[in-house]
């Protein structure tokens, strides 16, 4: 399964690490995934989905 938030459908960032002499690496920044549940008014039950942290602090936009 792919790491990626399901609210925001954010994925991994790709960048370089660079040293002291600029020598460049290629690296990858992984996001902050928890998973969390929580009440879906809608399917009236508790479900689990996987969430980066900043879509856990603005969970109450979001309406599931």
């Amino acid at each position: 399964m792919i790491n990626k938030c399901i609210l925001t459908n954010k994925l991994a960032n790709n960048g370089y690490s660079v040293s002291h002499s600029q020598v460049k690496t290629k690296k990858i920044q992984h996001l902050n995934l928890q998973t969390k549940k929580i009440w879906s008014t809608k399917q009236k039950r508790w479900i689990k989905i996987k969430v980066s942290t900043k879509a856990i602090k603005s969970l109450h936009k979001f309406k599931i």
